[in-house]
């Protein structure tokens, strides 16, 4: 496996300075570069090995801090394993955070996170792929929608509430996207229901995009993140199977 080399940075932005992991292989090299959102937990240690796995498969990996307006990663003190009793606990501090964040200052802030990869002599030219997790995959969808020029792939997993019927749903995203997408849906995630994964489907395929949208059967929201107890391992492969090929259609 690719050494991979990791760092903290600072990326400034129209509010403030975001704190973010970059990550990229240890050859000094420019390497393709890919914005990853991270869950509502945000960046901690699993997320970072997350990237540096993506890293060692030859990407330069940007995980920024997305509730950088409320203090450094973690903004929210966590256990090194997060199980199901915890969560309610967790939850009342974080959603406030996700609520916060709205379409407009997301749309904002990845314009950030793009041009610090733009500038950064470790990416390479050209457009970059965006990788979302949980509430990370609205994210992604809403800066490759804001972003058409810069974005060429979307990877989103077990993804919340992103075709709702409200009027600044993610999907309504789709329009604007020329990137080719991959959506890995929990077939037991309540805030993906099948009537949004359908919704989902529907506004990709009428826009002409090149997307898959798969069901993991069995699996739990948050089935990728080995630190909590919806962890699955069998889907978390599938899921790195699915992003890595996606990175090497895109990047070749």
């Amino acid at each position: 496996m690719t050494s991979v080399q990791g760092q903290a940075v600072e990326i400034p932005t129209e509010d403030g300075t975001a704190d973010a992991y970059l990550t990229h292989p240890g050859d000094g090299r420019p390497h393709p570069a890919v914005l990853f959102y991270p869950d509502a937990f945000g960046p901690r240690p699993h997320v970072e090995g997350m990237a540096d796995r993506i890293a060692a498969a030859g990407h330069t990996v940007l995980v920024p801090n997305v509730f950088y307006r409320h203090g450094r990663a973690p903004v929210v003190e966590l256990p090194e394993f997060i199980d199901l009793s915890q969560r309610p606990e967790i939850f009342g501090r974080i959603i406030p955070l996700m609520q916060s964040l709205t379409p407009e200052l997301t749309r904002r802030d990845a314009g950030a996170y793009l041009r610090l990869l733009a500038d950064h002599p470790l990416a390479a030219d050209g457009p970059v792929a965006v990788t979302g997790y949980c509430m990370g995959a609205r994210l992604a969808l809403l800066t490759a929608g804001a972003y058409p020029d810069r974005v060429a792939a979307v990877a989103g997993f077990h993804g919340g509430g992103l075709a709702t019927d409200t009027p600044d749903s993610p999907h309504l995203a789709a329009a604007d996207i020329t990137a080719e997408l991959y959506f890995g849906h929990a077939d037991n995630d309540p805030s993906m229901p099948p009537e949004q994964m359908e919704r989902l489907e529907n506004a990709l395929t009428e826009a002409g995009l090149r997307h898959r949208c798969e069901v993991y059967p069995g699996a739990s929201h948050g089935f990728t993140q080995a630190d909590t107890d919806a962890y699955d391992a069998k889907a978390d492969e599938r899921h790195w199977t699915a992003l890595l090929d996606l990175l090497g259609r895109t990047f070749g």
